[in-house]
């Protein structure tokens, strides 16, 4: 009898490509494989024409115009673009960034090399649920700052960021505002003028498109933002980024965003319903449990926990059968506790004990069962024999 696959709970990491999206794909890995750029035949005809309607899809998720949309490899490099590209294209007039102590690495790696470039720097706290302070936010921006970056919602702990508020401090102070929303837009409401964003970074991979596409809006009036390319070459995509369009990927981060919009107030729902089964399981078949980050203002799908008395890194490998993580994809290979539940004041301790539950559109009450069943089983065992937490 063939093993049983493991219950996948770690859907902040990546998701797997929705069918629907993948049968969109298809045709243009085939039939209509053309280059976007060709303007003198059918065949680029038809790829410029997926590409425009996968432009206008995204741009009507996020309430922008479609050449406000530039199409990149994923959030990292929208986050690049975007820091990097403001930062210097505002220079010399305005050398001073601000972001957050709880932002993915993709914006506070490119924060620390402008920081290297010359720029001040001011890396904002968050308090015990995550949550930064627009008051202190406000306080930090001076006639030097060129942007504001903030994460809409986290990666690790699901915590959903005050942007709207954000926005308009940034707003009446006439600084851009840079939000990294990778695990926002598909899951919550993303509206870029109630937001007051000007700069949105999108990855595909995160709500079922696939690997390897991303997006970054660039508002383009009130204020229009100008952006100094990362690379040079072709001009494509109003030149901020250049490089041959991935026709296939495109078109499935089109598709994507259009299933995510159209499923996710039911999808929410039975999200958090399954997220608020597994943590009551846990918290009432276990002692010395508690969530990181804001219960209630966070993501349906994500549930973030420590355990007291256990060791994150057994636990991990006992749980060969459930498919979770102890933080960030990208920073799980680090020895260091998260530098998120740090900034949390988690005790490093409690921090190298927590486990990211990230469900998804595919899991069920029944995985939800025995998903906890298993962390329960193994937690009791560590703690019966002993196991010290690192």
């Amino acid at each position: 009898m063939p093993a049983r696959r493991p219950i996948y709970l770690d859907h902040q990491a990546t998701t797997p490509v929705d069918p629907r999206v993948l049968d969109a794909m298809l045709p243009f890995f085939r039939e209509d494989f053309g280059n976007a750029a060709s303007r003198s035949h059918v065949f680029g005809w038809r790829a410029e024409a997926a590409v425009e309607e996968a432009r206008e899809t995204v741009a009507a998720v996020i309430g922008a115009r479609p050449n406000e949309v530039v199409f990149t490899s994923g959030a990292t490099e929208s986050n690049n673009l975007a820091i990097k590209g403001a930062a210097r294209a505002l220079r010399p007039d305005r050398t001073h960034l601000i972001t957050v102590a709880t932002e993915h690495h993709a914006v506070l790696d490119p924060v620390r090399r402008l920081e290297g470039e010359g720029f001040q720097v001011t890396v904002l706290g968050v308090d015990p649920d995550g949550l930064v302070d627009p008051t202190e936010l406000a306080a930090a921006i001076t006639e030097r700052t060129a942007l504001v970056s903030v994460m809409a919602a986290n990666n690790e702990i699901g915590v959903l960021q005050p942007l709207a508020e954000i926005g308009r401090v940034c707003r009446e102070r006439g600084v851009w505002l840079h939000t990294d929303a990778a695990q926002a837009v598909g899951k919550i409401p993303v509206a870029v003028d109630e937001l007051g964003v000007d700069l949105l970074s999108i990855s595909g991979h995160k709500v079922y498109g696939p690997k390897g596409v991303g997006a970054l809006f660039v508002r383009g009036r009130r204020p229009r933002v100008r952006l100094e390319p990362l690379f040079d070459g072709g001009g494509h995509e109003r030149s901020l980024r250049s490089g041959t369009l991935p026709v296939p990927l495109i078109v499935g981060l089109g598709r994507a965003r259009a299933i995510s919009v159209e499923t996710m107030d039911e999808e929410c729902a039975r999200l958090a319903e399954l997220r608020e089964r597994l943590w009551k399981r846990l918290s009432s078949e276990l002692g010395g449990v508690r969530i990181n980050g804001h219960p209630e203002k966070r993501l349906a799908g994500n549930l973030n926990v420590s355990f007291e008395g256990v060791d994150g890194d057994r636990l991990l490998l006992a749980l060969k059968d459930v498919a979770v993580s102890s933080g960030s994809a990208c920073t799980s290979a680090l020895p260091e506790p998260s530098h998120v539940l740090g900034a949390l004041r988690v005790p490093p301790a409690l921090a190298r004990a927590s486990l990211r539950f990230g469900i998804g559109r595919s899991n069920t009450a029944e995985e939800i069962d025995r998903a906890a069943a298993r962390v329960v089983e193994e937690v009791r065992s560590q703690r019966a024999a002993g196991a010290p937490a690192r």
